[in-house]
């Protein structure tokens, strides 16, 4: 097992001990409830009784046990009625209970106390009480503390699903850092080890110019040295923050497909689109054109080597378009973001590295935009690039 293996069992550890931890909180939460809301329904099996017992017609009686009705139920609702759903009022001024309508607001209407009769059935059973040869119901509604710890429930679970999201989040984004100091540190000695024979070439080269070598032979050799050097330039800046200048957007693209077009089969229909007046945006010219080379190279293996490839750049007040279009296979809309992902690639070859780079270059580098602006299966691909134009004050 390796160390990613490692790392991702103990997250699923993690996630799993949280969903354990959740549903015991959870239980445990429910069994206090209904505890709670039994204790309440057996205060009021009292409170009914005692109400009762007010019946009676020795008035010193009546005394005792209005200390019990009076002292132990201070927060539950009650409304009392009769068989026939009328609510019950006792005028009787020596009762400690002035009327069975307890615990709720003063001055309510018949309309208003209907309202809370009715959220009261909805909460418990009523209690049937018969008194002095008639049928009263005794209902009551659910006291303020139960009324707040019903949602507590619900709070302990945001607090865990929260808790479950920070964990999965600091896992995510641990991961995606172990695999970028990873790319980059391939990338800066994928450099170093070019800078070796690229020196060697380069003093072959002036070997070469001494021994009365065709020019022609001198010059394509100067350009492929030339080439490496960029090739080299860009692996070494992959990791590190890259300068940004003001560049004219129209010019470097131009030269990325003027070179791009010398160097592919004549198969390709290359064609370019530009405004004529110049786009100056803040850019890395080295990275701008390896994301040209990558998203080009892309739609020339989507097309097997054979079709028409348009690079065209549109603009607004505000931001600069470089749409790259293809006539290859497509892509369906679920790939639309997954082609974009480290390692995705449908080719037998490669490592599914160049569009996860280019989407690198420009959103994180250039703080711009690169996405598939269309595609349909059978006929072809667009991509788009967005960059904010540079305003010089």
């Amino acid at each position: 097992m390796n160390f990613s293996d490692e790392r991702n069992l103990a997250s699923y550890f993690i996630i799993f001990a949280v969903l354990v931890i959740t549903a015991l909180v959870l239980w445990n939460t429910s069994i206090f409830l209904q505890r709670l809301k039994k204790d309440e329904n057996s205060k009021m099996q009292v409170w009914a009784q005692s109400y009762k017992s007010l019946g009676s017609s020795s008035l010193d009686d009546y005394y005792d046990l209005s200390i019990l009705i009076g002292d132990t139920n201070n927060t539950i609702p009650i409304i009392v009625t009769n068989e026939d759903g009328d609510f019950i009022r006792d005028k009787t001024e020596k009762r400690a209970i002035k009327s069975p309508i307890k615990n709720l607001p003063d001055n309510l209407t018949e309309d208003e106390l209907r309202e809370h009769l009715e959220q009261m059935k909805s909460q418990n059973e009523p209690i049937i009480m018969d008194l002095q040869g008639s049928t009263q119901l005794i209902y009551y509604g659910n006291s303020s503390i139960l009324n707040k710890l019903k949602y507590y429930p619900i709070a302990i679970a945001l607090i865990l699903f929260l808790l479950i999201g920070v964990v999965y989040f600091f896992f995510t984004t641990s991961k995606i850092s172990e695999q970028n100091k990873l790319w980059a540190g391939m990338a800066k000695e994928t450099a170093h080890q070019i800078g070796t024979p690229l020196s060697s070439l380069v003093g072959w080269n002036e070997i070469l110019k001494s021994e009365s070598v065709n020019p022609d032979y001198i010059k394509e050799i100067e350009k492929d040295i030339s080439r490496l050097k960029v090739i080299t330039e860009r692996f070494s800046k992959i990791g590190s923050i890259p300068k940004l200048e003001e560049a004219n957007i129209i010019t470097e693209t131009k030269d990325a497909y003027t070179y791009l077009q010398a160097r592919n089969s004549k198969l390709i229909n290359f064609s370019l689109k530009l405004p004529d007046e110049p786009i100056m945006v803040h850019l890395n010219s080295q990275l701008y054109s390896w994301t040209i080379e990558n998203l080009v190279k892309n739609a020339i293996d989507a097309m097997r080597g054979k079709g028409d490839l348009r690079i065209d750049v549109t603009q607004d007040p505000k931001r600069v378009f470089i749409n790259i279009t293809d006539t290859g296979k497509g892509l369906a809309k679920s790939k639309f973001t997954k082609i974009f992902e480290p390692g995705y690639t449908s080719k037998t070859r490669g490592w599914g590295l160049g569009l996860s780079l280019a989407k690198r270059i420009i959103e994180e580098y250039h703080l711009g935009k690169i996405k598939v602006l269309k595609s349909e299966i059978g006929k072809g691909t667009t991509f788009q690039i967005t960059l904010r134009k540079a305003y010089v004050v």
